[in-house]
């Protein structure tokens, strides 16, 4: 049987010691202060069909979907979670400081679900219309910022004048509080799997799906009870559980969670950059960016 689930094409090579070892101090795990004075200009709404609502035994985990940079990745987390795939399914490997996998209806990583597999969309084609906003110097030469609340990397908006369909190439980054798609070693194996990042890992990057963000909840990914080393994070007695995952938009009205997050438009978002920018110094890079957010009922 082939594992259909696990990060494995650049990940196991290295061994789970060495990725917990290699994830660096960062802003991400001590948000910079968030700056004073925002106003309703500052903040955008989730939209219910965008935000999926994960209850575990530790607690509530909000992830905002991102269908502009993985659209197929985010109608199957949509499909799965509605239908009620997920619930009761163990966060199965779970590696401090690296991520938690769950999704698995087997629980050992080589299950999947019914559905057919997907191909991979670590890569996207970036319009003028796709409300991308540069981080400037945060990271190397190339362009970084966000789209929403995902990290990514593109060519310049410049590029679009030469390309046939004026679009440029853009790059999700695997930085601390995405969710991404776990696959087998072939590209196109992802299926219903999935793992919330603890800590940057830029190996993953271009190889592996990034489809949402956790904006509330990153507290309780950290608290998931984690498997050792020597079983490459393997949770084998008692692991933590999805008690339930449901996107707001399927959940009652009077149940659902309204989610505002920092609009990276408004001015609140440069103030928070620089704070950051200010406390990271010359170690600043787009991963360390963390969009304030907030059930609001």
């Amino acid at each position: 049987m082939r594992v259909r689930g696990a990060i494995v094409a650049v990940v196991m090579a290295m061994g789970s010691a060495a990725l917990a070892q290699t994830v660096p101090p960062s802003a991400t795990q001590t948000p910079a202060p968030v700056p004073s004075g925002l106003t309703a200009a500052d903040w955008r709404t989730v939209a219910p069909e965008n935000l999926l609502v994960i209850d575990t035994s530790k607690g509530r985990i909000l992830v905002e979907l991102e269908p502009r940079v993985a659209p197929n990745h985010v109608v199957r987390i949509r499909t799965l979670a509605d239908q009620g795939f997920y619930d009761g399914l163990k966060f199965h490997r779970v590696i401090g400081g690296f991520m938690a996998q769950t999704g698995d209806p087997l629980g050992t990583g080589l299950g999947s679900s019914d559905l057919p597999d997907i191909g991979l969309e670590a890569a996207f084609r970036r319009g003028r219309d796709t409300a991308f906003v540069p981080v400037p110097n945060s990271g190397g030469t190339a362009l970084r910022g966000l789209v929403g609340a995902v990290p990514v990397t593109t060519q310049p908006d410049a590029q679009m004048m030469v390309t046939a369909d004026m679009k440029v190439e853009a790059q999700t980054l695997f930085c601390a509080g995405v969710a991404g798609m776990a696959r087998s070693s072939d590209p196109n194996s992802a299926n219903s799997q999935f793992f919330l990042m603890m800590g940057e890992n830029a190996a993953l990057n271009g190889g592996y799906t990034v489809f949402g963000s956790i904006l509330v909840g990153r507290e309780v990914v950290q608290s998931l009870k984690q498997g050792p080393d020597a079983a490459d994070g393997a949770v084998t007695q008692d692991p933590d559980i999805i008690v339930q995952a449901r996107t707001a938009a399927a959940m009652p009205e009077d149940a659902r969670p309204v989610v505002r997050v920092m609009d990276t438009r408004g001015p609140g978002f440069i103030a928070l950059v620089e704070s950051t920018r200010a406390a990271r110094g010359n170690r600043f890079t787009v991963c360390d960016i963390r969009l304030p957010a907030e059930v609001v009922n």
